[in-house]
């Protein structure tokens, strides 16, 4: 097969840390705009054109389809700077810019069709209730319904499960890779937390999707036990790895920066204000606030070392099965996975301390930025795939060969 002919990135000479240079740049920004993205239920269009423009979309993108080809740890570390000025703005960002690691599993033609002549990708990716998929001469025909899609409104593409209906395969389940305008977007996402991701439900019927959009798998179930095959026309083997770990770590990143956000926070309260009882001391002298700002700052530092260096291993698992040094075994996946759970553990316990002993007017009053950071935080928790204890008993059995 001719080699893809490669797209220029917009910036060839872009460096990990120029972009993270960029993601810190943009904070105050992001910090201004909190209330506007929560109330809107949506990254704001001009937030989301910057994100576009300075290039974070594209960071582990691969760089034979105009992506700068980042590793993880840099992924994780924009991520987090990214929610550290705006939760929100952040998972629509890790959550559409990460996902270029689960096109790689689809056929090099369906790969090269959605990044077109430019390398505009973004797309969300949901798996669960899967759709149904009938076989039909050239690919299938797709039937489905697929709740929060986050960031849908900002995407050029939509990534989704589907059970495979052939007898001759049972239990078997494809991935298929859809354009923007082949999806009904239902406006239906009200809650109480992640209000601005707008994560809204999508819908097709009967749709046709070519053979080149359709990655098949090697089995039902969440993603975390399922290798997929990819072809292979990456030298880098970031692009082969099993990767619910790293669908892990992108919400990990973003609920570890907000819980920094957060921090950053808690200290300008410590810095202003005196305590509410006599002798009304400052704060920032008061050694019972010592306390609590130094638990959840030993808390948001390990979950950001923790979290960075999951990343390193990843990297490292990826390139050890590849090199045939180490397979990237469900045991070795089910390690990253649960290190990234307990940063985002670590993370929202550190957001509890400043939420509850900010005071009420700075925590609880309506349009607090610190509420906000707790609502943002206690949704992500809800995830399916976020449960701890789901994946720390999964992890045990796996151990214990049960």
């Amino acid at each position: 097969m001719t080699p893809p002919r490669p797209i220029a990135p917009p910036e060839p000479d872009l460096t990990p840390d120029a972009l993270l240079a960029r993601a810190v740049a943009l904070r105050p920004l992001l910090r201004s705009r909190q209330a506007e993205c929560e109330a809107g239920g949506n990254v704001p269009a001009d937030v989301n054109a910057r994100l576009v423009k300075e290039g974070f979309y594209r960071i582990v993108q691969p760089r034979l389809f105009g992506g700068y080809e980042f590793d993880v740890p840099s992924f994780y570390k924009v991520m987090m700077e990214i929610s550290r000025g705006c939760a929100e703005t952040a998972w629509v960002l890790a959550l559409t810019s990460g996902h270029p690691l689960i096109a790689a599993f689809f056929p090099e033609g369906g790969q090269r069709e959605a990044y077109g002549a430019a390398g505009e990708f973004r797309c969300p990716t949901v798996f669960n209730p899967p759709g149904v998929a009938v076989p039909v001469d050239g690919g299938v025909r797709l039937t489905g319904k697929w709740p929060s899609a986050s960031g849908i409104d900002h995407a050029t593409h939509y990534i989704t499960l589907a059970t495979l209906q052939d007898p001759s395969v049972p239990a078997s389940a494809v991935l298929v890779m859809l354009n923007h305008r082949d999806l009904t977007i239902h406006d239906d996402w009200r809650v109480m937390g992640m209000q601005g991701t707008g994560s809204k439900s999508v819908e097709v019927k009967d749709l046709f999707v070519p053979q080149h959009r359709v990655a098949k798998t090697k089995g039902v179930g969440l993603l975390t036990n399922i290798v997929l095959p990819g072809p292979r026309i990456y030298d880098n083997p970031m692009y082969f790895g099993r990767i619910g770990s790293f669908l892990v770590g992108e919400a990990a990143s973003v609920a570890t920066g907000a819980a920094r956000g957060a921090l950053d926070l808690y200290e300008e309260i410590l810095r202003t204000k005196k305590a509410p009882i006599a002798p009304y001391a400052e704060r920032r002298t008061d050694p019972e606030f010592h306390r609590h700002f130094g638990t959840a700052l030993s808390l948001v530092v390990t979950a950001e070392a923790a979290l960075i260096r999951q990343g390193e291993e990843f990297m490292q698992a990826c390139h050890d099965d590849a090199k045939g040094v180490a397979p990237f075994t469900v045991e070795r996946e089910q390690r990253l996975s649960l290190i990234a759970l307990n940063a985002i553990e670590m993370a929202w316990q550190a957001i509890d301390i400043v939420y509850r002993t900010s005071g009420t007017s700075a925590s609880v009053k309506e349009g607090q930025p610190i509420g906000r950071f707790m609502r943002n935080i206690a949704a992500i928790r809800t995830h399916p795939i976020l449960q701890l204890d789901r994946i720390a008993i999964n992890a045990a059995r796996t151990k214990l060969g049960v």
